[in-house]
């Protein structure tokens, strides 16, 4: 399946598209030069086809490695067709592609996975707190946007106690992320929010709180 997927690749990439994917990205990563749409067509059917096969990390992690973009978001892909095969003995293999290969694209969409497995094992809190507070940024972004998708099943003391953790940070995907998980869970208990943001302004990044009231009408 590895040659298969590399040969989408190798046989559909565009060198001056590649330049632009590049650029876009701030020259972070090699491209293959496959606008996104184009690449999910493409690997639909091969992707499909594991879908009632159990769940191949071997095959996600050495799509992780290759060097051009694209493969990632294969990988990704991947993962997002056997979601539902995720347990929380795989949080490690994800660790893996949150650390390395790291950027906002990739980080964001591994995020939601790991929110699916701290829902089916509360324990993985602990792993979150951990997180949190590590020296890699992108850790500490999933860590505070985990809960994103959780809605009225957020766990505020967790939330609290991951942003306050992050508070006075001058990293703005750090930033962002407060913002962001605030934003969200103000859609379902804006008081919260608002008394969040109000115990806490002082400690907060303009753009956290920016962020954080987006859908409110007090700032």
């Amino acid at each position: 399946m590895i040659r298969r997927f590399k040969r989408i690749l190798e046989e559909n990439g565009d060198s001056e598209q590649a330049e632009k994917m590049s650029a876009y990205m701030q020259n972070k990563f090699v491209f293959a030069g496959i606008p996104k749409p184009k690449l999910m067509e493409l690997i639909k059917p091969l992707v499909n086809e594991t879908v009632k096969e159990q769940l191949d990390w071997n095959l996600v992690l050495e799509l992780w490695k290759c060097e051009q973009r694209e493969a990632q978001y294969i990988a990704l892909e991947y993962l997002q067709k056997h979601r539902k095969h995720l347990t929380a003995a795989d949080i490690n293999q994800l660790k893996i592609m949150i650390v390395e290969k790291s950027w906002w694209e990739t980080v964001d969409t591994i995020d939601a996975f790991i929110g699916d497995l701290v829902r089916m094992d509360d324990s993985l809190n602990d792993v979150m707190l951990e997180w949190a507070v590590s020296d890699n940024i992108w850790l500490r972004r999933v860590a505070i946007d985990f809960q994103q998708e959780y809605k009225d099943d957020t766990n505020v003391d967790i939330l609290e106690k991951i942003i306050v953790a992050n508070l006075g940070s001058d990293e703005f995907f750090i930033n962002k992320a407060i913002g962001w998980s605030l934003r969200d869970y103000s859609k379902v208990n804006p008081a919260w929010v608002i008394d969040f943001i109000g115990r806490y302004r002082e400690k907060m990044a303009p753009l956290s709180i920016k962020e954080a009231s987006k859908y409110l009408n007090v700032y």
